[in-house]
């Protein structure tokens, strides 16, 4: 038996297994976590990261049609989450909270005003070019938190910039340094934020996220 037949049985008698024992996993539930662990491992090897995004898609989309009580779940805690942190980030002044289902924001195209901003969003789609931001104090945050998000974003070497970025599934890209996988964190500080004068700090955290983050 070669190897490939070898891994195959290996692989049937695992799914056989647990269809006998695992009662509380249906059939579509392990369909779902196969296509997630393989699209995580697409995603990865580096050489095809498109297809493994859509074998995340789909997975997930199958787990949220078959697991309802675990989505509304996951929903549940993550909005926790967010609404605990908001108060331990934000400056007791005003800042601007947002909850949506879905979130396109563009701040790329034009100048925009930079305030204390906090998001949370099932699905969120930014754009956010902090050369274009004018900034009206001398320390900003801004939180974004969400289950899935494709957050693409230029920083400005004028502004001294703290970055912490979590995403369970997924990756995240910061300069020249790429993490992709299962729990990828990055903590990072601009070389001039001692000593600038305009700070700001971006937090950002997602269940799948594609975090694409240029620096200047």
């Amino acid at each position: 038996m070669d190897k490939r037949k070898r891994l195959l049985a290996a692989g049937l008698i695992a799914l056989g297994v647990m269809m006998i024992f695992g009662k509380g996993l249906s059939f579509f539930t392990i369909v779902a976590l196969f296509l997630l662990g393989y699209g995580i491992y697409k995603v990865r090897q580096g050489e095809d990261v498109k297809t493994g995004y859509i074998l995340l898609a789909v997975g997930v989309g199958l787990i949220l049609l078959n697991n309802f009580m675990l989505v509304v779940a996951i929903l549940m805690i993550s909005l926790g989450f967010y609404y605990a942190k908001v108060r331990k980030v934000q400056p007791h002044g005003s800042y601007t909270q947002r909850q949506n289902i879905t979130s396109s924001v563009h701040w790329d195209r034009d100048p925009w005003v930079l305030q204390n901003t906090s998001m949370w969003h099932i699905l969120g789609e930014l754009d956010i070019d902090l050369s274009l931001a004018i900034m009206e104090g001398p320390h900003h945050v801004l939180m974004f938190q969400g289950i899935v998000g494709d957050i693409d974003m230029s920083l400005f070497e004028g502004y001294g910039i703290e970055i912490e970025a979590f995403v369970l599934f997924g990756q995240i890209e910061l300069g020249q340094e790429r993490r992709t996988g299962i729990l990828n964190r990055v903590n990072w500080r601009s070389p001039n934020y001692d000593t600038c004068e305009q700070k700001v700090k971006i937090m950002i955290s997602y269940v799948v996220g594609d975090i694409d983050i240029r620096i200047s």
